[in-house]
């Protein structure tokens, strides 16, 4: 079996894969000189591994199922950015809409992702029938305002 790891190591000491590298260090993880290297903390997409996520900041007790149903489903809409707009609204409004407002809010969360968004930020105007008193106080809704 030496000969044959000899043979290897000869083999891509030759090629330029391997060119610059000690053919004798292997691909060890833990030796210090190996030519892997430890993972190291990255920031990929906004997201540094050292902070914790965002989510939802409100518990679900004390809300009846529909309400609870509604609060998940703004939480995960498929789009990071429609969770966090529409997440925060309802960790901050669910408990005290009406029945009328929960009805708009189901309605409000059936439109597309891209179609929402775009409406929300301006680009947009959603159908009548959605762009009720509700889609206004989302639209106006900052969770900076309320220091979420």
């Amino acid at each position: 079996m030496p000969g044959f790891i000899a043979s290897i190591h000869g083999f891509l000491a030759s090629t330029v894969f391997w060119q610059g590298r000690d053919p004798t260090i292997t691909a060890d993880i833990g030796h210090p000189d190996g030519y892997m290297r430890l993972a190291r903390p990255v920031r990929a997409f906004g997201v540094i591994l050292d902070n914790e996520m965002t989510g939802t900041t409100r518990s679900s007790v004390g809300l009846d199922d529909r309400r609870k149903r509604l609060l998940f489903r703004c939480w995960h809409r498929g789009t990071r950015e429609m969770d966090l707009i529409l997440g925060r609204f309802a960790d901050q409004e669910i408990a005290n809409l009406t029945d009328g407002e929960l009805t708009e809010l189901e309605r409000l969360i059936e439109v597309p992702d891209p179609d929402l968004y775009a409406a929300l930020i301006g680009d947009k105007e959603l159908p009548p029938a959605d762009a009720g008193a509700l889609f206004k106080r989302l639209k106006a809704f900052r969770a900076v305002d309320q220091d979420l």
